[in-house]
């Protein structure tokens, strides 16, 4: 019998994968999807999948719910962005602290 070899998924998306499966009202870390993956020390790369997404065109990615290990949201400059992401949380039901952060206890997906 032949074998058939399937072509291996990039690390990108696998991450899109992972992301697909965080349910509308939880979050998860940049670290702890890179966890998942195999790859504990890949948090920053999982940042620059899903900040790809934009120029990729791949809205049906919940990329929102993907924070940082602090609860908060990662702010690189793009206030835009970090306002667009929030109210999409919010959107949700998460609820922020006067922090500006999100309670992993309530909101963390597979905590």
């Amino acid at each position: 019998m032949k074998k058939i070899l399937l072509p291996k998924k990039s690390f990108y998306e696998k991450v899109f994968e992972i992301t697909k499966k965080i349910p509308k009202g939880k979050v998860c870390s940049y670290g702890q999807i890179a966890v998942m993956l195999g790859s504990p020390r890949a948090a920053r790369a999982v940042g620059y999948a899903l900040n790809s997404l934009k120029k990729n065109g791949l809205e049906d990615v919940p990329w929102q719910r993907v924070i940082n290990s602090k609860g908060e949201i990662s702010f690189k400059g793009d206030t835009i962005r970090v306002n667009l992401q929030r109210k999409l949380l919010e959107q949700e039901g998460i609820k922020f602290n006067m922090l500006g952060q999100i309670d992993f206890k309530k909101f963390g997906w597979l905590t």
